[in-house]
């Protein structure tokens, strides 16, 4: 095997990690710089698209310095970043505008209105998905309503992935599996103009970057991401792939009948399949070769709900996440302990359901304290994931699930998964998956790998987790109090929604991930 270290980068929507790792998957540095999230007006999480560079370029020289290794011993750097929303350069490959980032729901409109006239119904049978409004192509189709001047100087339509290895390299492309965001015939598993047009979007076609396959070299560190990262010039990079199957690489499943959870910033949940089998629960897209298909069951409703409550109870100008949850450890064993009819929606940013849903804390208590909300949220977050595994587990075989982010490797909340979903489920000693994923391609394109299945021995399990029969009947119970209360207020959500006025403070710093909490 090749001496020397693969590098990757991973774009999260209010983070940047660069992780160093040796060629058995060893972490050997890491470096983490924030980005500033903005929210100019309800409903709109956007990011400057040259800050957020400027924080990856910093986590690579921390990563690097962390490793105490030269740039010239990085063999090579494979990319991924969080899907979805929109990094729209101009002509000139200039940002054009704001990044819109997933979290953003702007354009629930355009989905509701598609809804009614039954363009979701075709473009489930067409491109595989119905958008969501995050989706590229519903962001493009608000746009073309709301900013058409804007759209009219597009010259490149990115996500974070593809703009983070636009300067790194110079080169604007993207992969085979983030073509699959909207672009793509679900059949064909290539652009589709047809698509584009079902969508009135067909003006977006000819923006649309070159595809490559994930392991394929995509281009090679410029002179000026040299001097602004500390790498060579000259590095080779990977295309990489889209952070959701970037963490099945990582976790070791790239074939069917493996589950992969991710509990980041998303709640993600996803198979492989060897046919296209496309449901509203879920999104059909690229697979990692032709032929394959990725199925991926989300929301934006996971993580993010623990970086919410300690911005708002932790103390007072501490940003060690971290930190504040392991002082939670106490009130989390003593509400743990007791019985516990708390009920939370973890629907900060976004749900699996077509509704503007909210979130919401049901049966609190003034004998309740910190520790019960908290195990609340914890809950709310599985049960949110578990709505998604059972409508895959529906209709796919699951043989084995693998579990990472969202503190996965905390044994409280990885035991929680276990026992909300009924199933046994195992952690990998390689806590950085999506970042190992898209070091395994570039090590494939470094011929350091033969190929990305060749590289999945090195992602052994550390731990592996049964259900426990007294708490998983616990976790049931408390389940169908979650899923009632979904029921009774999806009429009222709407009643809930009212556009509010613009934040007096046009944006928010992104915390630390926590513990039991990674961004996504």
């Amino acid at each position: 095997m090749s001496r020397g270290y693969l590098l990757g980068l991973d774009g999260g929507s209010s983070s940047t990690k660069a992780v160093i790792f040796d060629t058995d998957g060893n972490v050997v540095g890491i470096g983490r710089e924030a980005s500033r999230l903005e929210h100019p007006q309800a409903h709109w999480v956007e990011r400057d698209m040259n800050a957020t560079w400027a924080s990856a370029a910093q986590a690579i020289r921390a990563a690097l310095a962390a490793a105490n290794v030269d740039g010239s011993e990085i063999v090579a750097i494979g990319v991924t970043a969080h899907g979805d929303g929109l990094y729209p350069l101009d002509r000139n490959g200039e940002p054009l505008g704001q990044a819109i980032t997933s979290l953003d729901s702007r354009a629930a409109g355009i989905v509701e209105r598609w809804c009614r006239e039954g363009v979701r119904d075709e473009a489930l049978a067409r491109i595989g998905q119905m958008p969501f409004a995050f989706s590229p192509v519903t962001l493009l189709a608000w746009m073309q309503e709301h900013q058409p001047e804007r759209l009219s100087a597009l010259g490149h339509v990115l996500t974070c992935k593809d703009w983070l290895r636009f300067k790194l390299t110079g080169e604007v492309a993207t992969d085979f599996t983030e073509a699959s965001t909207g672009y793509t015939d679900v059949n064909t598993q290539r652009y589709s103009r047809e698509a584009l047009s079902m969508l009135g979007i067909d003006s977006v076609f000819d923006t649309l970057p070159a595809v490559r396959m994930p392991d394929e070299i995509a281009g090679h560190v410029s002179m000026a991401a040299a001097r602004a990262t500390g790498l060579k010039a000259g590095t080779p990079v990977a295309a990489g792939l889209h952070d959701v199957t970037a963490s099945a690489v990582g976790l070791g499943n790239v074939e069917s009948d493996t589950l992969t959870i991710a509990a980041g910033t998303f709640s993600i949940n996803e198979v492989f399949s060897d046919a296209p089998k496309p449901d509203s629960r879920w999104a059909t897209r690229n697979g990692l070769r032709p032929g394959q298909w990725l199925n991926m069951a989300i929301s934006p409703a996971s993580s993010s709900n623990l970086e919410w409550f300690h911005r708002q109870w932790g103390r007072a100008g501490d940003g060690d996440t971290g930190a504040f949850f392991a002082e939670m450890e106490a009130s989390l064993d003593a509400a743990f302990q007791s019985p516990s009819r708390l009920v939370y929606h973890p629907f900060l940013y976004g749900s699996p359901y077509d509704e503007p849903a909210s979130a919401g804390l049901f049966g609190l208590q003034g004998w309740h304290d910190r520790g019960h909300v908290l195990r609340a949220i914890l809950e709310g977050v599985v049960f949110n994931h578990r709505v998604h595994v059972d409508a895959l587990a529906s209709t796919f075989p699951i043989d084995r699930v693998r579990i990472t982010g969202g503190g996965s490797h905390s044994p409280r909340l990885a035991q929680l998964f276990s026992d909300s979903l009924g199933r046994p489920l195992e952690t990998s000693r390689i806590q950085e998956a999506a970042a190992w994923g898209a070091a395994i391609c570039a090590g494939v394109a470094a011929e350091v790998f033969p190929a990305i299945a060749s590289a999945t021995p090195l992602c052994e399990i550390d731990h592996r987790y049964t259900p426990k029969a007294r708490r998983q009947a616990e976790c049931q119970r408390g389940f169908e109090r979650y899923q009632r209360l979904v029921e009774c207020l999806r009429p009222l959500w709407a009643t809930l929604d009212a556009d509010a006025p613009p934040l007096a403070s046009p944006a928010v710093e992104p915390q630390p991930s926590p513990t039991v909490g990674a961004a996504r």
